[in-house]
This record gives C-alpha cells, structure tokens and sequence, in this order.
C-alpha cells in the first residue's frame, strides 16, 4: 500500500501534522521535516530536534481490536530492523519505545491513537538521531553515523522506513 509523503521545512511536531492530516480526512500518509520546534516525547517529555536528524510521522487507519503492546512490538520492530541494516553493532529495542546501541539511545517511537467519525488511527512518530545526539543527564545517547563505517543519510534512512511501512500496514489490521 502506497502512502501519500509530505514534506516540510519547519514545523512544530511531526506528530501534530499527522493529526492535522487526519483531521482534513487523509487516511494514510508520511510526514518528514527537516527540523521541528515542539518534538513530542512519551510522558509529555519534549523530543529534542537537532538539525540533521530525522523527524517523521506516519499515519494510516487501524483496527479497532488491535491491541496496543502489539502496535508497539511491530513499530519499534520496523526500526530496529530497518537501523541494523546500516551497522553491525547490535541495535537492540528497550521497552517500551526507545532503539538502542551499546546502551545508548539513538531513536525513539511516540504513538497516538485518535478517532475520526467512528474510524481508528495510528500516528508513528519515530526520532532518529542520525548525526548529532542531545545531552540528557540521566539517559545515555548516541547517533547512528557514531557506529557505522561509512555516513548513512537521513534519507536513506526515511526510503527504507516509507517502505518497510508499506509492505507491514496490513500488521495493523
């Protein structure tokens, strides 16, 4: 199933335009920015945005009775598999949403279900860390060009994602 993509310069959070998206009647689609002000994290932690890194969301229409440790496990499955593609070290998911390598953190999953006249929707926002990692006291982190023998782009990296969730959509059902 193809998904529709849209790009952006600037916004405020992947994950908003995604709902917007929803909100105008889009059932499905991809949304990358190259850098966003308000990134969301889980528990209401604000997902740090350097330029550079990858910033997505996708959304698309889920069944009702899907449960939501499933909806997990395939997610953070989709990028762990899709980071391990560009390294050896192991890449490894830390529940519930966070992609690590050597105990670092390098991306991070937020998903939100919302509803629109009576149909269910899944909005993926997935945070890669691709050339420069945030500075947080209490949470080791790192990028995913730190541990790969040649630079990976932050394209590359969204082509195999767009792709991997376009062959795995039906998963959601």
């Amino acid at each position: 199933m193809r998904l529709k993509k849209f790009y952006y310069k600037k916004i405020k959070s992947t994950n908003n335009k995604a709902l917007m998206h929803i909100k105008k009647g889009r059932e499905k689609g991809i949304i990358l920015a190259e850098f966003q002000t308000m990134g969301k994290g889980q528990r209401g932690n604000k997902w740090i945005s350097f330029k550079g890194n990858l910033f997505m969301s996708v959304f698309f229409k889920i069944g009702n009775q899907i449960s939501l440790n499933k909806i997990t496990k395939i997610n953070c499955m989709i990028v762990q598999k899709c980071l391990q593609k560009f390294t050896n070290y192991k890449v490894v998911i830390k529940k519930p949403n966070d992609i690590l390598i050597k105990q670092q953190k390098i991306s991070g999953i937020l998903q939100e279900t919302v509803f629109k006249e009576k149909k269910k929707f899944l909005i993926v926002g997935i945070g890669i860390n691709v050339n420069k990692r945030p500075k947080i006291k209490k949470y080791p982190t790192n990028f995913i060009n730190f541990f790969t023998k040649k630079n990976v782009t932050k394209l590359q990296i969204f082509k195999l994602l767009c792709k991997s969730y376009e062959k795995k959509i039906y998963q959601f059902k």
